[in-house]
């Protein structure tokens, strides 16, 4: 383990049963409020960012807007959210993905992306890799490149990974720390 997988992993925090019984929740919010500790995940994702030739970071609601606008102007690269539907004023694109119970929507402003972008996306967690999929494929739908998929924490035993592998067609998915 390196000294940056044990300093991120020390500021993350186990909380049982939490949001039902059953479910260990990673709390990453001691993380944050060490400023060491967030310089040194902003730098990482940032490398990130600039090893993938990124031109733009998306940040994927909400956590990923926490973590991907420091990455962003730490790269020196535009940042755009991509929200839950409904939260975008003006022209958005959508896509409708499914949940384990239910279905959601994304949105992103259609005018923020253009053929000439290569986009990093940035999330706190890969899971299930529901969420991930459906930006990839909002992404490419208004026109941008996707240059890679980067996470603080993968959840490994929910196959996230294998699910996103034919959605990313190539592009690196990597996670600073695999659970």
């Amino acid at each position: 383990m390196t000294g940056i997988e044990e300093l991120l992993l020390s500021r993350i925090r186990d909380v049982a049963d939490y949001p039902e019984p059953g479910v260990t929740f990673k709390d990453i919010t001691p993380l944050l409020a060490d400023p060491a500790a967030f310089t040194a995940l902003t730098d990482a994702l940032a490398a990130v960012a600039e090893r993938t030739g990124a031109t733009k970071v998306v940040g994927l609601e909400a956590r990923g807007f926490i973590l991907g606008a420091p990455v962003a102007v730490r790269a020196g690269l535009g940042f755009i959210p991509v929200r839950k539907a409904g939260k975008l004023p003006g022209a958005t694109l959508g896509q409708a993905y499914e949940l384990e119970y239910g279905s959601a929507e994304i949105e992103v402003h259609a005018e923020d992306l253009s053929a000439d972008d290569r986009v990093l996306i940035v999330d706190d967690v890969l899971a299930t890799g529901g969420t991930a999929e459906a930006s990839i494929q909002l992404i490419r739908r208004a026109g941008a490149e996707v240059a890679g998929l980067a996470v603080l924490m993968e959840l490994g035993f929910l196959s996230g990974r294998t699910r996103l592998h034919p959605t990313l067609a190539g592009a690196p998915l990597e996670a600073l720390l695999v659970v």
